[in-house]
């Protein structure tokens, strides 16, 4: 499915997003690949191109709007416009709401929220134009139900779910399609760090602070990226073009448990 579809997937440096570059790329889709950390994304374009696929890499922090207007701009004149956004990139940190500072919040809202509008408001112009785009949000179960110790990731991330469906609606007419992918817990860094921080706060070690993620889902695993991606795939189809304003889990069912 190429066609001479541009993807930009945000927080492409590792985890997730870098398995979504990847997949994407696979199929042809020329990707940028972004994150702030340059030496992640060099190594991830880098890797795409070994393969025979195209890629660059932008850095850009998503909570800056001015370094996502510059990124906008560099990856139109680098590859074309872009028709396919992965807004991937985010964040996660636990506390107890009684002892939680404004900044973690402040932190969780730019990060996972702010940054998905202000992404999709610099991309979305040229999908309406060529009546053509897709927008999928990579947000998570915490987008539909609550849990102890996030507070500001649930609410940011119940935020881009609201976010999804409205503009769902809003962009219907044009041919672009925007819908959520709600992983659970799924093995990456970012889990990683939350397995090290549960184990240094209890009495857990960290094999045990995994199992406690793991057992969350009936499954008793966690998600891998490399199933989250196989949604974003099937959402970017043409055969998809009927799905527009859905959150679809990911998460082996705990939701439900």
């Amino acid at each position: 499915m190429s066609d001479n579809k541009i993807a930009w997937v945000t927080g492409a440096g590792k985890g997730i997003g870098e398995v979504i570059a990847v997949k994407l790329a696979e199929t042809g889709i020329n990707v940028a690949v972004s994150a702030r950390t340059e030496a992640d994304i060099q190594r991830v374009a880098a890797s795409i191109g070994e393969k025979g696929g195209k890629a660059i890499p932008v850095v850009c922090d998503v909570t800056k709007p001015d370094a996502i207007r510059e990124a906008v701009s560099h990856i139109q004149q680098s590859l074309g416009p872009i028709s396919i956004l992965i807004n991937n990139a985010g964040a996660a940190e636990s506390q107890k709401f009684l002892s939680h500072d404004e900044a973690l919040w402040q932190r969780m809202i730019d990060v996972n929220l702010n940054s998905v509008y202000h992404v999709t408001k610099a991309a979305a112009p040229g999908m309406v134009e060529a009546k053509w785009g897709r927008i999928i949000n990579i947000a998570s179960i915490a987008s539909k139900v609550g849990g102890k110790y996030i507070v500001a990731y649930t609410a940011s991330k119940h935020g881009v779910l609201g976010l999804t469906r409205a503009l769902a609606l809003e962009f219907a007419g044009y041919n672009v399609t925007v819908n959520a992918v709600c992983p659970g817990y799924v093995d990456t860094p970012l889990t990683d760090k939350a397995i090290a921080n549960i184990a240094s706060r209890t009495k857990l070690s960290e094999e045990e602070a995994r199992y406690s993620l793991e057992k969350i889902s009936p499954q008793a695993r966690l998600i891998t990226s490399e199933e989250v991606a196989h949604v974003v795939l099937m959402l970017i189809g043409e055969n998809a073009r009927g799905i527009t304003g859905q959150a679809i889990n990911v998460d082996g069912g705990a939701v439900m448990f």
